[in-house]
């Protein structure tokens, strides 16, 4: 019923993001008489992300990870740097070119009640994507939107349903079905379990990955659980201030973090005393404001590692010898930088 899907060559990543950064002009304290500045929310960040595989954005709230997620879809317009999905920049928002690229790149929202119109049954939500776009009859929406739902776990009996009767898995299910009725390359995933139970979480990560693998889809996943991340995703980005300080296979990430502001986010991980393998490592202080950004490294503030180093340079991330990158004097052991301190 769809046209063929774009399938970029096997070398060539689903979607490329490079230097990539967004600013907003902003007006500091004292409302409209406050003196203008520059917040950047985005700043410089870079990755691949190849078909099949699920690449975990993570950090503290107001680190950039949403802004890089409307960013990548072309929602939001860089000032910066550059994104190509299937091997074509993303077009500025609104146009014609946009609205057809957004067929291949499709959003899951946090809160699927807030993401579904109350007022119309989900069956025709589901169907909804194929009319805007334009895709196939009228007469054949319907067995499309049947067949979603069944790949979502459901059945022709929620077709009728409002948004209201159901759970709040089932309405995540719902949204699923109806992001990739439009056959994607990409799903964006924003924090897309945390309004869930917790005994419903782990029914919709065994979707995602069952639908990963059946439709070959990419996912930028973000969240800030980090046990979810390990388990869902092949490569984790963890920023900080609009900046990735480090990135690499989860587990080598998570299980021996490298950058002081990973070590912290992992050792902040609930897990029982018993298996503690050590201490947890508190952060003194807020996360600086990101219209008066620290010269230096942005985390000397609150990193136990500082050196005079960090106070002056912004550190480069760069491969360890492991491969994982990190941006990070201390982890490096370059000049002018003492040991790392233990988490």
């Amino acid at each position: 019923m769809t046209d063929t899907p774009i399938v970029p060559p096997a070398d060539r990543p689903l979607l490329q993001v490079r230097d990539l950064a967004r600013a907003f002009h902003v007006r500091r304290a004292g409302g409209f008489f406050g003196r203008p500045a520059t917040l950047h929310a985005v700043d410089g960040v870079s990755f691949d992300l190849r078909r099949g595989r699920t690449l975990g954005i993570v950090g503290e709230s107001g680190c950039g990870k949403t802004t890089t997620a409307r960013l990548v879809l072309g929602v939001l317009t860089p000032t910066g740097g550059r994104v190509e999905f299937e091997g074509e920049a993303v077009p500025a928002p609104g146009t014609a070119a946009w609205r057809a690229l957004r067929r291949r790149m499709q959003m899951v929202y946090q809160d699927p009640l807030g993401a579904l119109d109350r007022r119309i049954p989900v069956g025709q939500q589901v169907m909804e994507p194929l009319a805007i776009h334009g895709i196939g009859a009228r007469a054949e929406w319907r067995s499309r939107a049947l067949e979603l739902l069944d790949a979502v776990g459901l059945g022709a009996t929620f077709f009728a349903r409002y948004p209201h009767e159901l759970s709040g898995g089932q309405r995540q299910r719902i949204v699923l079905a109806r992001a990739l009725i439009l056959e994607p390359s990409l799903l964006v995933c924003d924090e897309p379990i945390s309004a869930l139970d917790v005994s419903i979480q782990a029914q919709v990560i065994n979707l995602l990955l069952d639908l990963q693998a059946r439709f070959d889809l990419g996912f930028l996943f973000i969240s800030h659980d980090l046990k979810v991340v390990r388990q869902i995703c092949h490569e984790v980005a963890v920023m900080y201030l609009g900046r990735i300080v480090e990135q690499g296979d989860p587990d080598q990430l998570l299980v021996e973090p490298a950058h002081p502001y990973t070590q912290a986010l992992v050792s902040a991980i609930p897990i029982a005393a018993a298996a503690r393998r050590r201490p947890r490592l508190i952060l003194k202080g807020d996360p600086p404001n990101p219209v008066d950004r620290p010269a230096g490294c942005s985390f000397h503030p609150r990193c136990p590692a500082a050196t005079a180093r960090c106070l002056v340079d912004i550190p480069a991330l760069k491969p360890l010898p492991d491969g994982r990158l990190v941006a990070c004097h201390v982890a490096h052991g370059e000049a002018g930088a003492r040991p790392r301190a233990a988490a």
